[in-house]
């Protein structure tokens, strides 16, 4: 793909990101656990890493967590953040090496949602200086679940249609 192309799709992708992001911060969404969320911006980050790959896809989710602290977060909104999605980015990556014929898109998105669970645990432990809040993970677990199978049927059908829509696109599996 062409530098410019590639350049201008990556901001695209950024925009989408931090837009849901903010979006779903207005969402009235009731959940079981303190915090939890849908995770609409990792549509975007799970969409990125497969058809863009893993450096890019990483470059996209910094900017767009940095730009959602500026924005609507905050210090304590960008440690949870960047715990959550950088350990959540790792391990889909991970995922899909080591599960490249067996994992679907499905499975890498419920992974990446287990691990950015896990991520905030770890932020919230440091932040608190107590590791008893990972009593919370049992619950994260299932919601990571749902919100993990929503992102990976979201994100399937986007690769989907951009494979099918958008010709002049390269697809980096």
């Amino acid at each position: 793909m062409k530098k410019t192309r590639k350049l201008a799709l990556m901001g695209l992708y950024i925009s989408m990101a931090l837009a849901l992001y903010i979006f779903e911060k207005t969402l009235p969404v009731p959940f079981i656990a303190p915090g939890a969320k849908l995770g609409l911006a990792n549509i975007i980050t799970l969409t990125a890493l497969i058809t863009l790959g893993f450096k890019d896809a990483f470059v996209i989710l910094m900017v767009r967590i940095l730009m959602g602290s500026i924005f609507g977060g905050g210090v304590s909104a960008f440690l949870y953040s960047i715990t959550g999605g950088v350990l959540s980015i790792l391990f889909m990556q991970l995922t899909r090496i080591v599960g490249r014929k067996n994992v679907s898109l499905i499975g890498i998105s419920v992974v990446g949602a287990v691990f950015h669970n896990i991520g905030q645990l770890l932020a919230a432990a440091l932040i608190i200086n107590n590791v008893n809040i990972f009593v919370y993970l049992p619950i994260l677990f299932l919601t990571a679940i749902g919100t993990g199978i929503f992102v990976g049927l979201v994100s399937r059908y986007l690769v989907s249609f951009i494979n099918k829509h958008v010709p002049y696109f390269s697809i980096n599996n």
